[in-house]
């Protein structure tokens, strides 16, 4: 289970690094086809089509001037029992300085291994919102400035 463990994280150090480079066909490579996704983005599910083609993505990154990233994956926790299904949670860092915006969001990702190698099944990702009436989304938080 520890070689699983290693292999999940080595693959979304991957996809993490891809993010970084604003390398889209990376970043979809680490997606399973029938992937289902609830990302940060509207609407409220996207489909597997739209999560695994590369094109739509490079427009995404080159929206935010096409260059790098700032993209952190942290507090990584996988869950995994020897099969070929996993679970991994993590609080990612996002952020574009030719955008000017940074945002820190929750990430779920349960993976699936095909082919010796782990690809994300399905992704859930989201941000916390304000409970007081607001209703605004609390794009404040950061793990060590009490977003825990």
């Amino acid at each position: 289970m520890q070689t699983d463990e290693n292999e999940i994280r080595e693959a979304l150090h991957e996809y993490e690094t891809a993010m970084r480079k604003a390398d889209a066909a990376g970043v979809v490579a680490h997606y399973a086809a029938d992937v289902v996704a609830f990302t940060l983005a509207p609407p409220l599910r996207q489909a597997a089509i739209e999560m695994t083609d590369p094109a739509r993505l490079q427009a995404w990154f080159d929206g935010h001037g096409g260059g790098p990233m700032d993209y952190e994956i942290t507090e990584l926790a996988v869950t995994t029992d020897g099969s070929d299904v996993a679970f991994a949670s993590s609080l990612n860092r996002m952020g574009s300085p030719d955008a000017g915006f940074t945002l820190w969001f929750r990430a779920s990702y349960g993976l699936r291994r095909a082919d010796r190698a782990w690809l994300i099944a399905h992704e859930h990702t989201s941000t916390p919102f304000y409970m007081d009436g607001t209703m605004r989304a609390a794009l404040d938080l950061t793990p060590t400035a009490g977003g825990r």
